[in-house]
Protein backbone atom coordinates (compact mmCIF):
# COMPACT_ATOMS: atom_id res chain seq x y z
CA UNK A 1 0.00 0.00 0.00
CA UNK A 2 1.33 3.45 -0.99
CA UNK A 3 1.94 6.09 1.66
CA UNK A 4 -0.58 8.48 0.07
CA UNK A 5 -3.30 5.83 0.00
CA UNK A 6 -2.63 4.90 3.62
CA UNK A 7 -2.84 8.55 4.60
CA UNK A 8 -6.22 8.91 2.91
CA UNK A 9 -7.56 5.88 4.73
CA UNK A 10 -6.34 7.20 8.11
CA UNK A 11 -7.87 10.59 7.34
CA UNK A 12 -11.26 9.02 6.65
CA UNK A 13 -11.07 6.95 9.83
CA UNK A 14 -10.11 10.00 11.88
CA UNK A 15 -12.98 12.02 10.38
CA UNK A 16 -15.45 9.24 11.09
CA UNK A 17 -14.23 8.92 14.69
CA UNK A 18 -14.47 12.72 15.16
CA UNK A 19 -18.13 12.65 14.05
CA UNK A 20 -18.90 9.75 16.40
CA UNK A 21 -17.13 11.50 19.26
CA UNK A 22 -19.12 14.72 18.69
CA UNK A 23 -22.42 12.81 18.58
CA UNK A 24 -21.58 10.72 21.67
CA UNK A 25 -20.46 13.75 23.68
CA UNK A 26 -23.58 15.72 22.73
CA UNK A 27 -25.78 12.79 23.73
CA UNK A 28 -23.93 12.32 27.02
CA UNK A 29 -24.30 15.99 27.99
CA UNK A 30 -28.05 15.80 27.38
CA UNK A 31 -28.30 12.88 29.79
CA UNK A 32 -28.13 12.84 33.56
CA UNK A 33 -24.73 13.55 35.12
CA UNK A 34 -24.86 9.93 36.38
CA UNK A 35 -25.17 8.56 32.84
CA UNK A 36 -22.87 5.69 31.85
CA UNK A 37 -19.47 6.55 30.42
CA UNK A 38 -19.23 3.27 28.52
CA UNK A 39 -19.75 5.06 25.15
CA UNK A 40 -16.66 7.14 25.92
CA UNK A 41 -14.65 3.95 26.62
CA UNK A 42 -15.92 2.46 23.37
CA UNK A 43 -14.67 5.49 21.45
CA UNK A 44 -11.32 5.17 23.22
CA UNK A 45 -11.00 1.53 22.17
CA UNK A 46 -11.80 2.50 18.54
CA UNK A 47 -9.20 5.29 18.70
CA UNK A 48 -6.69 2.81 20.02
CA UNK A 49 -7.55 0.35 17.28
CA UNK A 50 -6.74 2.79 14.50
CA UNK A 51 -3.50 3.86 16.21
CA UNK A 52 -4.46 7.22 17.71
CA UNK A 53 -2.66 8.64 20.73
CA UNK A 54 -3.95 10.78 23.61
CA UNK A 55 -2.99 14.00 21.82
CA UNK A 56 -5.02 12.98 18.76
CA UNK A 57 -8.10 12.36 20.90
CA UNK A 58 -7.50 15.71 22.65
CA UNK A 59 -7.68 17.52 19.32
CA UNK A 60 -10.92 15.67 18.49
CA UNK A 61 -12.29 16.71 21.90
CA UNK A 62 -11.34 20.38 21.36
CA UNK A 63 -13.05 20.47 17.96
CA UNK A 64 -16.15 18.90 19.47
CA UNK A 65 -16.27 21.51 22.25
CA UNK A 66 -15.91 24.27 19.66
CA UNK A 67 -18.84 22.90 17.68
CA UNK A 68 -20.99 22.48 20.80
CA UNK A 69 -20.18 26.06 21.87
CA UNK A 70 -20.17 25.18 25.57
CA UNK A 71 -19.71 28.13 27.93
CA UNK A 72 -17.44 27.82 30.93
CA UNK A 73 -20.36 28.03 33.35
CA UNK A 74 -23.16 26.32 31.45
CA UNK A 75 -24.55 23.87 33.99
CA UNK A 76 -21.15 22.24 34.50
CA UNK A 77 -21.04 20.90 30.94
CA UNK A 78 -17.32 21.67 30.61
CA UNK A 79 -16.50 19.55 33.66
CA UNK A 80 -18.72 16.71 32.41
CA UNK A 81 -17.14 16.99 28.96
CA UNK A 82 -13.69 16.75 30.56
CA UNK A 83 -14.79 13.61 32.43
CA UNK A 84 -16.08 12.16 29.14
CA UNK A 85 -12.72 12.94 27.51
CA UNK A 86 -10.79 11.39 30.42
CA UNK A 87 -12.89 8.23 30.12
CA UNK A 88 -12.28 8.15 26.36
CA UNK A 89 -8.52 8.19 26.69
CA UNK A 90 -8.56 5.61 29.52
CA UNK A 91 -8.07 2.60 27.18
CA UNK A 92 -5.14 4.39 25.51
CA UNK A 93 -3.57 5.28 28.86
CA UNK A 94 -4.14 1.77 30.20
CA UNK A 95 -2.49 0.37 27.10
CA UNK A 96 0.45 2.70 27.58
CA UNK A 97 0.76 1.72 31.23
CA UNK A 98 0.60 -1.93 30.26
CA UNK A 99 3.24 -1.33 27.62
CA UNK A 100 5.39 0.47 30.16
CA UNK A 101 5.00 -2.39 32.60
CA UNK A 102 5.73 -4.86 29.84
CA UNK A 103 8.74 -2.79 28.83
CA UNK A 104 9.92 -2.71 32.43
CA UNK A 105 9.45 -6.45 32.72
CA UNK A 106 11.26 -6.89 29.43
CA UNK A 107 14.14 -4.74 30.65
CA UNK A 108 14.23 -6.73 33.86
CA UNK A 109 14.22 -9.96 31.89
CA UNK A 110 16.93 -8.63 29.61
CA UNK A 111 19.07 -7.75 32.62
CA UNK A 112 18.42 -11.14 34.16
CA UNK A 113 19.24 -12.72 30.80
CA UNK A 114 22.43 -10.67 30.65
CA UNK A 115 23.45 -11.85 34.11
CA UNK A 116 22.53 -15.39 33.20
CA UNK A 117 24.53 -15.12 29.99
CA UNK A 118 27.51 -13.81 31.95
CA UNK A 119 27.15 -16.66 34.46
CA UNK A 120 26.92 -19.14 31.62
CA UNK A 121 30.01 -17.58 30.08
CA UNK A 122 31.93 -18.04 33.32
CA UNK A 123 30.60 -21.58 33.70
CA UNK A 124 31.50 -22.34 30.08
CA UNK A 125 35.01 -20.98 30.60
CA UNK A 126 35.35 -23.05 33.77
CA UNK A 127 34.08 -26.10 31.87
CA UNK A 128 36.62 -25.51 29.10
CA UNK A 129 39.39 -25.22 31.67
CA UNK A 130 38.16 -28.42 33.36
CA UNK A 131 38.12 -30.22 30.00
CA UNK A 132 41.63 -28.93 29.23
CA UNK A 133 42.87 -30.14 32.64
CA UNK A 134 41.21 -33.52 32.14
CA UNK A 135 42.79 -33.88 28.70
CA UNK A 136 46.16 -32.93 30.18
CA UNK A 137 45.74 -35.57 32.90
CA UNK A 138 44.69 -38.14 30.28
CA UNK A 139 47.76 -37.35 28.19
CA UNK A 140 49.97 -37.63 31.28
CA UNK A 141 48.37 -40.98 32.16
CA UNK A 142 48.89 -42.26 28.62
CA UNK A 143 52.55 -41.17 28.71
CA UNK A 144 52.96 -42.75 32.15
CA UNK A 145 51.33 -45.97 30.92
CA UNK A 146 53.62 -46.06 27.88
CA UNK A 147 56.65 -45.36 30.10
CA UNK A 148 55.57 -48.17 32.45
CA UNK A 149 55.20 -50.56 29.50
CA UNK A 150 58.67 -49.59 28.29
CA UNK A 151 60.17 -50.13 31.74
CA UNK A 152 58.38 -53.47 32.07
CA UNK A 153 59.67 -54.55 28.67
CA UNK A 154 63.22 -53.55 29.62
CA UNK A 155 62.88 -55.35 32.96
CA UNK A 156 61.69 -58.55 31.27
CA UNK A 157 64.55 -58.32 28.78
CA UNK A 158 67.07 -57.87 31.62
CA UNK A 159 65.56 -60.82 33.48
CA UNK A 160 65.84 -63.00 30.38
CA UNK A 161 69.44 -61.87 29.84
CA UNK A 162 70.27 -62.61 33.49
CA UNK A 163 68.63 -66.04 33.20
CA UNK A 164 70.68 -66.90 30.13
CA UNK A 165 73.87 -65.56 31.73
CA UNK A 166 73.22 -67.60 34.87
CA UNK A 167 72.57 -70.67 32.75
CA UNK A 168 75.81 -70.16 30.81
CA UNK A 169 77.69 -69.60 34.08
CA UNK A 170 76.29 -72.80 35.58
CA UNK A 171 77.14 -74.70 32.41
CA UNK A 172 80.66 -73.26 32.46
CA UNK A 173 81.06 -74.21 36.12
CA UNK A 174 79.75 -77.67 35.37
CA UNK A 175 82.21 -78.02 32.46
CA UNK A 176 85.03 -76.81 34.74
CA UNK A 177 84.09 -79.32 37.44
CA UNK A 178 83.91 -82.09 34.87
CA UNK A 179 87.35 -81.13 33.57
CA UNK A 180 88.80 -81.08 37.11
CA UNK A 181 87.22 -84.46 37.91
CA UNK A 182 88.56 -85.88 34.67
CA UNK A 183 92.08 -84.57 35.35
CA UNK A 184 91.91 -85.84 38.91
CA UNK A 185 90.83 -89.27 37.75
CA UNK A 186 93.69 -89.36 35.22
CA UNK A 187 96.19 -88.26 37.82
CA UNK A 188 94.98 -90.87 40.33
CA UNK A 189 95.02 -93.56 37.68
CA UNK A 190 98.55 -92.66 36.59
CA UNK A 191 99.69 -92.49 40.20
CA UNK A 192 98.18 -95.88 41.02
CA UNK A 193 99.72 -97.29 37.90
CA UNK A 194 103.13 -95.91 38.90
CA UNK A 195 102.74 -97.30 42.39
CA UNK A 196 101.81 -100.66 40.98
CA UNK A 197 104.89 -100.64 38.75
CA UNK A 198 107.09 -99.72 41.71
CA UNK A 199 105.59 -102.45 43.82
CA UNK A 200 106.44 -104.97 41.10
CA UNK A 201 109.98 -103.59 41.08
CA UNK A 202 110.11 -103.92 44.87
CA UNK A 203 108.93 -107.49 44.58
CA UNK A 204 111.69 -108.29 42.07
CA UNK A 205 114.34 -106.41 44.06
CA UNK A 206 113.42 -108.34 47.18
CA UNK A 207 114.83 -111.46 45.55
CA UNK A 208 118.18 -109.78 44.68
CA UNK A 209 119.50 -107.76 47.66
CA UNK A 210 118.37 -105.51 50.51
CA UNK A 211 120.07 -102.35 49.24
CA UNK A 212 118.26 -102.44 45.94
CA UNK A 213 115.01 -103.05 47.89
CA UNK A 214 115.52 -99.97 50.03
CA UNK A 215 116.14 -97.84 46.96
CA UNK A 216 112.94 -99.03 45.33
CA UNK A 217 110.95 -98.47 48.51
CA UNK A 218 112.27 -94.91 48.80
CA UNK A 219 111.41 -94.22 45.18
CA UNK A 220 107.91 -95.59 45.70
CA UNK A 221 107.43 -93.44 48.82
CA UNK A 222 108.41 -90.34 46.86
CA UNK A 223 105.96 -91.25 44.15
CA UNK A 224 103.23 -91.70 46.73
CA UNK A 225 104.05 -88.30 48.34
CA UNK A 226 103.97 -86.54 44.99
CA UNK A 227 100.67 -88.20 44.15
CA UNK A 228 99.14 -87.12 47.44
CA UNK A 229 100.25 -83.51 46.88
CA UNK A 230 98.93 -83.58 43.34
CA UNK A 231 95.56 -84.94 44.53
CA UNK A 232 95.39 -82.26 47.26
CA UNK A 233 96.06 -79.55 44.64
CA UNK A 234 93.26 -80.84 42.45
CA UNK A 235 90.99 -80.99 45.50
CA UNK A 236 91.67 -77.35 46.36
CA UNK A 237 91.09 -76.26 42.77
CA UNK A 238 87.81 -78.20 42.70
CA UNK A 239 86.73 -76.60 45.99
CA UNK A 240 87.42 -73.10 44.57
CA UNK A 241 85.33 -73.76 41.48
CA UNK A 242 82.57 -75.27 43.61
CA UNK A 243 82.45 -72.17 45.82
CA UNK A 244 81.99 -69.93 42.74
Amino acid sequence: MAAGEFGQIMKRKLSALSGRYLAALRKHLKQSPRASLEPARGLGRKALAIGLETLDVARIHERALAKLELGSSRDGFIERADIFFAETITPIEETHRAELKASARLNKLNKALGRRTADLGVANQSLKQGIARRKSVEVALIKSREHYKSLLKESLALQEHLRRLTQRTLLAQEDSRKKIRHNLQDEIAQTLLGINVRLLSVKQAAGRNARSLQKEIASTQWLVDMSVKSIEGFAREFAKHHER
